[in-house]
């Protein structure tokens, strides 16, 4: 085994990594893309402007808004455990706002909520004010 090869391997094994890193990436921001969207549409259903989506710490105030729970709520969200418990409860809320209930949305918006987020934001859910 000479230079050579051991300079072969580290470049194949580079080129590699590079081809997996960038496949990773652009697969991550289509994903992104489509939950950027679908909360997009969630916040237009629910008359909030959907641009709040996508701005960092606002999006959370306005999905508290939402959901018809107080702003200071967010201070929750930066402590460990509590965080998840608050979580869930705000996702039960969104599901009561838009008219969604029965054990298999609650087990969806916890277990597999991108899939819940979707059919929330393209099904035929609507957003009802009064709900909470």
């Amino acid at each position: 085994m000479g230079i050579d090869s051991i300079i072969n391997f580290e470049v194949e094994s580079n080129l590699d990594f590079a081809t997996m890193s960038t496949s990773s990436i652009i697969t991550t921001l289509i994903i992104a893309l489509i939950f950027i969207i679908a909360n997009w549409k969630i916040f237009t259903k629910a008359g909030k402007p959907g641009w709040a989506s996508i701005v960092p710490i606002y999006n959370i105030i306005v999905f508290f808004q939402i959901v018809k729970r107080p702003i200071w709520w967010i201070i929750l969200m930066f402590i460990p455990f509590v965080n998840i418990v608050i979580s869930i409860i705000v996702m039960l809320d969104l599901l009561k706002v838009f008219g969604k209930s029965g054990a298999l949305w609650v087990i969806g918006i916890i277990f597999f909520n991108p899939i819940a987020t979707l059919m929330l934001a393209f099904g035929d859910a609507e957003y009802n004010e009064s709900a909470l």
